[in-house]
């Protein structure tokens, strides 16, 4: 019997307990690096979150309780805040979900042909681009005396936009920077999705006399529940925390409507309001964890129709 072969049955009749212990001895190490820095440093933002800003880092602080988050939840600019950040991350999340499973469909499509690879890389690229380093360009591309975005527009005789310099547009104007930075992401996700899926399944109902939209509505949508899932997990929470974008564009305006949680959180740890600032911290946190929670369970109860 070749030796690896040989291990290999050893290995399987290992008892219950031998192989719990190999079970722990690989998972104790990753469990200690994400108890060190995930678990530790949430629970130090939630004793902060209930200190008083003046000595929350301080070895002594002045524990008050609940007042920072009663503070903060009485406070109008958060309030409006976090109505904001929940629309724009509605938006974004079903824009990203919409444009990341076209791209992907049009990729998986046999009518691409030798452009295939080169439209991969096209939309991978702007993922592995420096956050910071992306969005100075956007900047760029929407400034209102020499952006490129709005020369072009005007070279067609169409009217200039707003970009960030609007109220009206400049959510817009981000979530296009955004969407540019993160669909290709999605798209991957999507793609490896589409490469397990049954053919014959198609072909059939196809056969059957299924329209190129049934055959997508009732025979692919479904196989792509689980990527569906992953994403729009993953796309809830990224968009709930936006902030790099918000710091590098627009600093939360103009007139505040770009502010978002993050950002406000932020803009108060500066201040010196360190209480309030992990107060929000946390609130979005839990928000976070709640619609994440609630999205996966809805989407494993119901599936498209």
């Amino acid at each position: 019997m070749n030796p690896l072969v040989r291990r290999v049955a050893a290995g399987l009749q290992w008892s219950r307990g031998q192989r719990v212990g190999v079970f722990w001895l690989f998972v104790l190490p990753f469990a200690a690096l994400t108890a060190v820095f995930g678990v530790w440093p949430i629970l130090l933002s939630l004793q902060v979150s209930m200190t008083a800003s003046a000595t929350a880092l301080q070895p002594s602080a002045q524990w008050v309780g609940w007042a920072n988050y009663a503070t903060v939840l009485a406070d109008p600019l958060f309030v409006a805040s976090l109505g904001r950040t929940l629309v724009y991350t509605a938006l974004a999340v079903v824009c990203t979900i919409v444009l990341a499973l076209a791209y992907a469909l049009l990729l998986h499509s046999p009518l691409m042909g030798r452009g295939l690879t080169l439209f991969k890389i096209a939309i991978f690229l702007p993922v592995v681009t420096p956050d910071v380093a992306g969005y100075v360009v956007w900047r760029w591309l929407f400034d209102q005396s020499f952006g490129a975005v709005n020369m072009a527009l005007g070279a067609v005789g169409l009217p200039p936009f707003g970009g960030l310099a609007s109220t009206g547009t400049v959510l817009w104007a981000v979530l296009i920077a955004e969407l540019w930075h993160h669909v290709g992401f999605y798209v991957v996700i999507f793609l490896a999705n589409l490469a397990l899926c049954d053919r014959g399944v198609r072909e059939a109902a196809e056969i059957d006399g299924a329209n190129a939209w049934q055959t997508f509505w009732h025979v692919t949508l479904p196989e792509l529940r689980p990527a569906l899932l992953v994403n729009s997990v993953y796309a809830l929470i990224q968009y709930l925390k936006t902030f790099t974008v918000v710091a590098v564009m627009t600093k939360g305006g103009p007139n505040d409507s770009t502010n978002f949680v993050s950002y406000y959180a932020y803009q108060l740890f500066e201040q010196g309001r360190y209480g309030e600032a992990t107060a929000m911290a946390t609130i979005l946190f839990a928000v976070v964890i709640a619609l994440a929670l609630g999205l996966m369970a809805l989407q494993r109860t119901k599936g498209p129709a």
